[in-house]
């Protein structure tokens, strides 16, 4: 397994380490648990690949933590993330696929396409460094370039602020940030925190008009801003 390519890998392999590399790159527990509820899979089934995996060298068991990539775990996950994030644009720009619709389609393609595809679909859309949704896509080497920045949910009353990520995958949570026009390169800025966790008031620039919207606190986590220079306003 340890020398198979991204399309000899079973689907729920590559999924399984999409989803420990997103689950440590959040600084989550890799827990059998968690693994199985968001695969959909038994908890002996997830037992038998992180076994599987530590035997390749993927991964290693780490003390009340779960399970945790290695150097080279990692390498092949980000290699099914770029597949996957270079997907995802191609889908949307070229193809006219809304955002949350693209997430699916390239699951089910990312595992399929060859290294010659991935490499003119790279050139095709000019070595893009974001997907849709604002996440990175790695280089041909595996570098990823990360953008800085700080959970909607945290950030400073009255600060305005640029979206540049959308981290959250679930179809209709993105359908419904979209009807509020919140996507990366937004101008966003909080009017009113309502206490004891209570909603956002949050103001959104629109071409030629601005919209408040009331958004909740676990929609905002899932939404990464920064801070807008003086001047961009």
């Amino acid at each position: 397994m340890v020398h198979k390519s991204i399309q000899e890998l079973a689907p729920r392999i590559s999924d399984c380490l999409k989803l420990i590399y997103s689950l440590q790159e959040r600084g989550q527990k890799v827990s059998t648990s968690i693994v199985s509820e968001k695969l959909g899979v038994s908890d002996a089934t997830v037992t038998m690949m992180f076994k599987d995996f530590a035997t390749a060298g993927w991964v290693e068991h780490v003390p009340y933590h779960g399970v945790r990539l290695t150097e080279l775990g990692e390498r092949k996950a980000i290699e099914i993330i770029r597949h996957h994030r270079l997907l995802e644009l191609y889908l949307a720009r070229e193809l006219g696929y809304t955002w949350d619709k693209v997430h699916e389609e390239a699951d089910r393609l990312e595992h399929v396409i060859s290294e010659e595809f991935e490499e003119k679909l790279d050139a095709l859309l000019g070595y893009p460094t974001v997907d849709p949704h604002g996440d990175p896509i790695p280089s041909k080497d595996g570098v990823i370039m990360r953008r800085q920045g700080q959970q909607l949910s945290q950030f400073p009353v009255a600060t305005p602020a640029r979206i540049i990520r959308v981290s959250d995958q679930d179809s209709e949570k993105l359908c419904y940030l979209g009807k509020l026009g919140l996507y990366p390169e937004a101008l966003i800025q909080i009017i009113e925190r309502a206490p004891f966790n209570g909603p956002l008031r949050v103001l959104v620039e629109k071409p030629g008009s601005q919209e408040e919207h009331l958004i909740s606190v676990d929609l905002a986590e899932h939404i990464v801003v920064t801070l807008l220079p003086v001047g961009d306003a």
